[in-house]
C-alpha cells in the first residue's frame, strides 16, 4: 500500500485485491498519530478571484493529490500581520505537514518576516529573504521582453500601465520596463496606474487617449489590457495600426481578445506545482529551506495586437 521496496508482486496484488474487496481506506488521522506527520498541506491565500493565484492554487492542489496529500485552504481578506499569523496558526492546529503562502503582497511578507517558521513553508510570488523558498515567475525578464519587442518594432518609447502599489509583480515589471527604456536611450513616460482589473485598464486607456504621441503600451496584466483595448476601440483607435499593446500573463482568453493579444506567458500551474515540490523536499527529504527565489521562465507570445510603427 505504501509502495515500499522488498514486497513480492504476488503479495502486493493479493493485498490490494483484499483492500478492494473490503472497501478498505487508510485512516489519515490514525496514520498521523503513529508517524507524527499528516498527509495534508495548508495554503494561505489572498484574493483567489484573480486568475493567477487561482491557477497556481489548482496546480499546487493537483501536484499534492498526485503525491498523496490533501490540501486545506485558509483565505485571508485583510493584508496585515495579525491576519496572516492567525491563518498560519489555524493550519498548525489542524496538523498540516507544511504551509504554502500565496503572497504577492509586500504586507504579507512583512508579516512573515517577524513570524517563526515551525513547519516547512514556501511562498508564491513573495520575497526571497524570509528564510523560506519563494517561487516566482521571471517578472523582470517578462517586462524586458515586452518592452524590447515594442522598441524593436520602431516605437520611440513605450508607455506602461502598472499594477497596484505593494505588489511584488507590479514593482518588478515597472522597474524592468524603466531599465529597458533607459538602456535603449528612450525616455520613460509617466506611469499609468491600475489595480489588475479590466476596469482600471479601461480608465488607463481613456487617459492614454489624451496622449496623441503614444504609439505603444506595455500593460502589466492581460485583464487590464482587455479594458484598455475596449477604451481604444470606443475611441476609434486601431490596434495595432495606431497603438500597439502588450499584456502580461497569457490568460486563456488572451488569444480571443480583439485583436488577439501579444503578451508574456507565465505558467501559473507550474508555479503551484513547483511550490509543492519544494515543500515535499523539506517534509519528506528533510532538505533545509533555501532562503531565496526559485525563478520560473516566461515567454513572449506574439499575436496581432503589436505592429511596426
Amino acid at each position: 500500500m505504501n509502495k515500499v521496496s522488498g514486497v513480492r508482486a504476488t503479495t502486493r496484488d493479493s493485498v490490494l485485491a483484499a483492500m478492494r474487496q473490503l472497501g478498505y481506506q487508510p485512516n489519515a488521522a490514525a496514520r498521523a498519530l503513529v508517524t507524527g506527520r499528516s498527509r495534508s498541506i495548508g495554503v494561505v491565500c489572498y484574493n483567489t478571484a484573480l486568475f493567477g493565484p487561482a491557477a497556481a492554487l489548482l496546480g499546487l492542489e493537483q501536484a499534492a493529490r498526485e503525491a498523496g496529500y490533501a490540501v486545506t485552504i485558509v483565505g485571508i481578506d485583510r493584508l496585515d500581520a495579525r491576519s496572516v499569523e492567525r491563518s498560519v496558526q489555524a493550519l498548525l492546529h489542524q496538523g498540516v505537514a507544511g504551509v504554502a503562502i500565496i503572497s504577492p503582497q509586500v504586507a504579507v511578507a512583512d508579516a512573515l518576516r517577524d513570524m517563526p517558521h515551525p513547519l516547512p513553508m514556501v511562498t508564491l510570488w513573495g520575497q526571497g529573504d524570509l528564510g523560506v523558498p519563494n517561487i516566482v515567475a521571471a517578472e523582470a525578464q517578462g517586462a524586458r521582453l515586452a518592452t524590447t519587442h515594442l522598441l524593436e518594432l520602431g516605437h520611440v518609447t513605450v508607455w506602461h500601465v502598472a499594477g497596484p502599489p505593494g505588489r511584488y509583480g507590479a514593482q518588478e515589471r515597472e522597474k524592468a520596463w524603466r531599465a529597458t527604456l533607459r538602456a535603449a536611450g528612450a525616455e520613460a513616460p509617466k506611469v499609468l496606474g491600475g489595480d489588475w482589473s479590466a476596469r482600471s485598464g479601461y480608465l488607463a486607456g481613456r487617459r492614454l487617449l489624451r496622449l496623441p504621441q503614444a504609439s505603444a503600451v506595455f500593460v502589466a496584466s492581460d485583464q487590464m489590457a482587455l479594458g484598455l483595448l475596449r477604451a481604444l476601440h470606443e475611441a476609434g483607435r486601431r490596434v495595432p495600426g495606431d497603438i500597439s499593446v502588450v499584456g502580461f500573463d497569457d490568460l486563456p482568453e488572451a488569444a480571443y481578445f480583439t485583436p488577439p493579444l501579444t503578451t508574456i506567458r507565465q505558467d501559473f500551474g507550474a508555479i503551484g506545482a513547483a511550490s509543492l515540490r519544494m515543500l515535499l523536499a523539506q517534509i519528506e527529504g528533510g532538505a533545509a529551506a533555501d532562503d531565496g527565489d526559485v525563478v520560473l521562465p516566461v515567454t513572449l507570445i506574439v499575436r496581432q495586437s503589436t505592429g511596426r510603427r
